[in-house]
């Protein structure tokens, strides 16, 4: 079976985009983890498929993690499905409907409002998810939430400083996390700024993290630490990520497509 794909990033974050709305592709985690090698396959971050719509919208995104595993939300991946739908959207996905739309700095995403309850992260007990009481080495009390996904969010003096690589798969995949975490690491570089590090759950240290970005600044305003409109910068470039006074949150920047091409499913199955 012989599939059609376009191979985008959005600020380094890269994905393999199936647009599987007229036939449906055979994915499922193994066929996903093979297409994701960077080696042996296409080579991405995550693996996204535009399906027919469920409910009303434009379209049904899922997206996969470079292991296979399924999520719910990706906040870069969305953007490149927008940059390829070409116009404003409401697409569907497992963490609910997103508005999409082109705006003067890219594309902008409407992620809806963050949830802060410790079922909602979730997290494995009741816990104060504003100042988790837990550490490991010298990463210390996050504040955790979903933005359609888990997230902790440490703020550190430097980021650089902090070993994300040996510390973020850890913290991702700790029994206090039943659904695994993203993991970020944030320092305020000004009343408007910051600057992020994100270990992604199941596709390790990125270039870039769009969710990731919306959990820094929602957390540091939540915090006090900034103002609700604030420019994420990450290793691939920068967001800007506006938590509005109605609780919604949106997401602005690029998304570009760097080849298209196609390749035979079955040379890839079990």
């Amino acid at each position: 079976m012989r599939a059609a794909f376009t191979k985008m990033h959005g600020l380094g974050n890269d994905f393999a985009v199936f647009d599987a709305r007229r036939a449906s592709l055979p994915l499922e985690p193994g066929l996903v983890a093979k297409l994701a090698d960077r080696h042996t396959g296409i080579g991405c971050d995550q693996l996204i498929a535009i399906e027919p719509p469920r409910s009303g919208g434009d379209a049904f995104v899922r997206f996969w993690n470079a292991d296979g595993s399924e999520v719910a939300a990706c906040g870069n991946g969305t953007r490149c499905v927008a940059r390829l739908m070409g116009r404003a959207a409401r697409l569907e996905t497992l963490a609910g409907e997103v508005v999409v739309h082109p705006s003067g700095e890219g594309i902008t995403v409407d992620l809806g409002p963050p949830r802060f309850g410790w079922e909602d992260v979730p997290l494995a007990y009741a816990m104060d998810t504003a100042d988790l009481p837990v550490a490991w080495d010298s990463l210390a009390r996050p504040m955790t939430l979903s933005v359609g996904n888990p997230h902790a969010v440490f703020f550190v003096p430097d980021p650089a400083a902090i070993a994300l690589s040996e510390l973020g798969p850890r913290i991702a995949v700790d029994p206090i996390f039943p659904e695994g975490a993203n993991v970020g690491i944030a320092a305020v570089t000004g009343p408007d700024r910051l600057r992020l590090r994100v270990w992604e759950r199941g596709a390790g240290l990125t270039r870039a993290c769009g969710t990731g970005a919306a959990a820094a600044a929602v957390a540091a305003a939540r915090k006090g630490l900034t103002g609700r409109r604030v420019r994420v910068a990450q290793d691939g470039g920068t967001l800007t990520i506006e938590w509005r006074t109605d609780g919604r949150v949106l997401m602005t920047g690029p998304a570009a497509v760097s080849f298209t091409g196609e390749i035979e499913l079955t040379d890839y199955a079990a």
